[in-house]
């Protein structure tokens, strides 16, 4: 059995940003019920990701931006500036982070590990709502 729901995320800026929480509050309906089942999230945009990683320590969010900005820095000879100087920075990073994640659901909870939560890496400097579309399947 199937369940799917599109929801947007509150407006953040560039960083890495926990999300677990609101995406909880969005898939609850979904999870009820559930015994075994897989989660599937995908992100509708070229310029921001979804990750699982570290959920306690900021540091580790505050890194992970930092690390993403020297592997693609923006003041590479980028062609693609149509929107701003993070443009094509934001699309590569997108690509190495990637769309979409998958997380097991057992007994109606997300079998996330003691320390995992679910990121959204945002690439771009000015504030963006972003779309995810959460499938459920049992």
């Amino acid at each position: 059995m199937g369940w799917q729901k599109t929801f947007t995320l509150a407006r953040r800026k560039k960083g890495c940003h926990l999300i677990t929480d609101e995406v909880l509050s969005n898939i609850e309906p979904g999870l009820q019920g559930v015994k075994v089942g897989m989660l599937f999230l995908f992100i509708k945009h070229t310029s921001a990701a979804l990750t699982v990683n570290e959920n306690y320590d900021i540091d580790v969010r505050r890194d992970m931006d930092m690390a993403l900005d020297k592997v693609v820095p923006e003041d590479l000879d980028w062609q693609h500036i149509d929107e701003g100087p993070d443009d094509s920075a934001s699309h590569t990073k997108a690509s190495l982070v990637g769309s979409s994640i998958s997380i097991p659901i057992s007994d109606g909870e997300l079998s996330l590990g003691t320390w995992q939560g679910i990121y959204l890496t945002e690439f771009r400097y000015a504030n963006h709502s972003r779309n995810v579309v959460a499938t459920i399947l049992s």
